[in-house]
């Protein structure tokens, strides 16, 4: 076959591949539309893009250049928020916006003072994608590790606005490495730069011919290391923690909480106990608390006089676990025995031990953590009770293991310093 048929046959099974696309986002629209009745999440994943047009109308500014920032949820927002803030302190007559895909994300941090405003990302149709341009005008688009809509890289690519990822980190797993997927390798290959976490993504770039990356590590360690340097204390935590051993498990799935409880509740001595479930809707929190022997409360109850008593508190809010983990002896990161592992970089900067879960192959900071022995795994409750036995009881193996922890995460800063560099030259 000539190349140039190769090259027309190509061409056909993209334009298929996209019009599939479209034909399943419009698809999709009109399913969550129908299932926004009856489930609150998707009746606010819904309804806040609707609102985007009037909420940008009356806040986009006449008369400064936008920055555009999307993240997909929260944990995506964290990682990239040493990047926000830097922009927004050295680029002061730009005006940051930042939009959402998920309502985790958006609900949470709809306020946050890091963006000039916030709102929700519309659907990646390519009407969508050319009215909301039309409006932001954006001078720079950011995107953060996963996000890849192929028609609003398509329409600020055509309109030569400047594109970056960053914190990206790619494996053979994706679809851009597969035989089918040209269409989100030419979506990928848009990006004017690709600011990636390892050279393993480097390399797999190059294998599809994209060669504008650059290793600049994750985000993820300087905002955990931010947060340890401004120590914002929690007085609820110090009265609650006083002079006893502290262990705090984070985004804890049932899985997680099957593994922890049986250690929590036979524990002979006096221990302070934090969870803070991924879950926190009221039927679940029950359901914990009623596993639980020894005395509890939920964080929403608290009071002045409440903890009397109290060995084991439950967080049933979200946005505080971060700063928690400063009062913790040992931690424990949920989701190692669910669908996967959460943020041990939390934990691990205030340089205390951390147990997980086996599922933690997918996230290189744990898998190079675990190989350092700053992260302890576990394959069940007697593991787990083991571990903490030894980490409660031996305060210098306690110690020394924290200690890899907090220097790894040390050695891995820098990435935000890296991206901004680069993105003076953009603007």
């Amino acid at each position: 076959m000539a190349s140039w048929e190769k090259n027309v046959n190509l061409a056909a099974k993209e334009s298929e591949l996209y019009f599939l696309y479209h034909i399943g986002l419009h698809l999709s629209w009109a399913l969550l539309n129908i299932l926004a009745l009856f489930n609150p999440k998707i009746n606010k994943f819904v309804k806040g893009r609707k609102s985007v047009q009037d909420y940008l109308e009356q806040l986009l500014p006449k008369n400064r250049p936008v920055i555009w920032i999307h993240a997909a949820s929260l944990g995506e927002y964290e990682q990239g928020l040493p990047v926000i803030e830097k922009l927004r302190k050295e680029f002061q007559d730009h005006f940051i916006l930042l939009t959402f895909f998920s309502p985790s994300g958006y609900e949470v941090r709809k306020n946050t003072k890091a963006a000039d405003a916030v709102c929700y990302l519309p659907m990646d149709t390519q009407r969508n994608a050319k009215r909301f341009l039309d409006m932001v005008k954006p001078v720079l688009a950011i995107f953060i590790k996963y996000e890849i809509w192929p028609n609003y890289l398509k329409t600020l690519h055509s309109r030569k606005v400047p594109i970056v990822l960053i914190s990206a980190i790619f494996s053979k797993r994706q679809v851009y490495f597969k035989w089918y997927g040209g269409f989100m390798r030419k979506a990928l290959g848009r990006f004017t730069k690709i600011f990636v976490q390892n050279e393993a993504s480097q390399q797999l770039m190059k294998e599809i011919g994209i060669e504008e990356t650059i290793l600049s590590g994750d985000t993820r360690f300087d905002r955990v290391a931010f947060i340890r340097e401004q120590r914002t204390t929690l007085d609820f935590m110090a009265a609650f923690k006083k002079d006893f051993p502290c262990f705090v498990a984070g985004s804890t799935w049932p899985e997680d909480e099957d593994v922890i409880l049986d250690y929590i509740n036979n524990y002979k001595g006096e221990l302070r106990t934090v969870i803070a479930p991924h879950d926190i809707k009221p039927d679940h929190l029950r359901q914990l608390q009623n596993k639980l022997t020894k005395p509890s409360l939920l964080f929403s109850e608290l009071d002045d006089n409440s903890l009397d008593g109290i060995q084991v508190l439950i967080i049933n809010t979200i946005g505080l676990l971060t700063r928690i983990y400063q009062y913790a002896d040992v931690a424990y990161v949920g989701g190692g025995f669910a669908t996967g592992l959460h943020n041990t970089l939390e934990p691990a900067v205030f340089g205390i031990p951390v147990l997980i879960g086996p599922k933690y192959h997918n996230f290189q900071e744990a898998m190079d953590l675990v190989h350092r022995k700053g992260i302890l795994v576990v394959n069940g409750a007697a593991e787990f009770n083991q571990f903490m036995d030894q980490l409660i009881g031996d305060q210098d193996f306690r110690k020394n293991t924290g200690l890899i922890n907090s220097d790894y995460i040390t050695s891995k800063r820098g990435a935000s310093i890296q991206i901004i560099d680069h993105l003076r030259t953009l603007l």
